[in-house]
């Protein structure tokens, strides 16, 4: 199912949504509330955390946290969401799913003819349909994203139905084991009974998240540390993003930071870097990578003796968008999972 199929059967004006995080050694979740005109409100959250018994093997030990989890949204959570909403259903469940179970790229497709064309969404929708045929068996494409179109040389956000002489679409692809997809959705739909489920790959969403947290920001670089087995490096230029590196990290910051360094290093052989870095971590994470990052000496990479700014992703700078009622502290990574559901709904109403 992709992401938007599910709009058209729900009601516009108040919607309720379960948010879950699925990490590599907890899974959080939480009960948020839309209502047209306001502020997406969270009311309740929990996290649980992925305790593997001796022999057993990652997936089965994250769909027990996941299951005692989703116990714990019902039995306290959706009591609070019945006295604020006068329901303790929610329609959709979004589930962000990260490393090891899923795989995001990102990659352009051109268009170009001999004379010039109208450049139209058919002609995209069936490209896309055609690199499907690529993807590997074993692989579920959970969500596939244009996040950029340039026609004649020129970003733009309207491009359909305009003449161009070539036009190119970059496009953020989310992939995840279908195994794993299968049996996240089973649980939750076993729990939840008939609420949509929907997958999704954690880095592109925190990455279409962070670009309305930041809407100016129209070039830096993203460093998703979120995950603590893979983390991602995006580069954009112009407000389109031109790369999507994926790298394997080993655990403390110092062996962090020298994984990252030696990333950039590569990348800016491709391309010159821009001096904004976005920090993306988890609380407990944020302060000690931010300080290994700021012992590095970019002076080579940059060519100038004034390192990048290097900005922390913070709650604070989410703190006008949500609204947020619960006793436990919601973690950055929910705030934006909020966010990005939040976006993608105006989108879909103005398309």
């Amino acid at each position: 199912m992709k992401f938007f199929d599910i709009f058209s059967r729900t009601p516009k004006n108040t919607e309720s949504v379960v948010l879950i995080d699925i990490g590599t050694s907890s899974v959080a979740g939480a009960y948020v509330h839309y209502a047209e005109g306001e502020l997406p409100t969270f009311l309740y959250t929990e996290s649980e955390p992925i305790k593997a018994h001796k022999g057993e093997p990652e997936e089965g030990a994250m769909l027990r946290a996941l299951k005692t989890l989703g116990e714990t949204l019902i039995r306290e959570g959706a009591p609070i969401l019945a006295r604020t909403t006068g329901s303790g259903t929610a329609q959709k469940i979004i589930v962000s799913i990260d490393a090891p179970w899923q795989e995001t790229t990102v990659h352009t497709e051109h268009f170009e003819e001999n004379e010039p064309f109208i450049f139209t969404e058919n002609m995209v929708s069936k490209r896309l349909k055609e690199t499907h045929k690529e993807l590997e068996e074993k692989k579920m494409l959970v969500d596939e994203s244009i996040i950029g179109t340039i026609l004649n040389g020129y970003g733009t956000q309207e491009p359909y139905g305009k003449k161009a002489n070539h036009a190119s679409v970059i496009v953020l692809t989310s992939l995840i084991e279908s195994g794993i997809a299968t049996n996240i959705v089973s649980t939750l739909e076993h729990l939840f009974h008939r609420t949509s489920v929907l997958p999704i790959a954690g880095n592109s969403l925190r990455y279409q998240a962070m670009r309305e947290v930041f809407p100016h920001e129209r070039d830096a670089l993203i460093l998703d540390a979120t995950n603590e087995e893979l983390s991602s490096i995006s580069l954009v230029r112009r407000g389109l993003i031109v790369s999507l590196i994926q790298a394997k990290v080993r655990s403390g910051a110092d062996a962090w930071a020298t994984t990252i360094t030696n990333e950039l290093a590569e990348l800016s052989n491709q391309f010159p870097l821009p001096r904004t870095i976005f920090l993306l971590a988890r609380e407990s994470d944020i302060n000690s990578l931010q300080k290994a990052l700021d012992t590095v000496n970019f002076g080579a990479l940059w060519l100038s003796d004034n390192p990048p700014k290097i900005v922390p992703v913070l709650k604070t700078h989410m703190s006008t968008s949500v609204r947020q009622s619960t006793e436990q502290p919601v973690d950055v990574v929910l705030l934006l999972m909020a966010l990005f559901y939040a976006h993608a709904k105006e989108r879909k109403e103005k398309f």
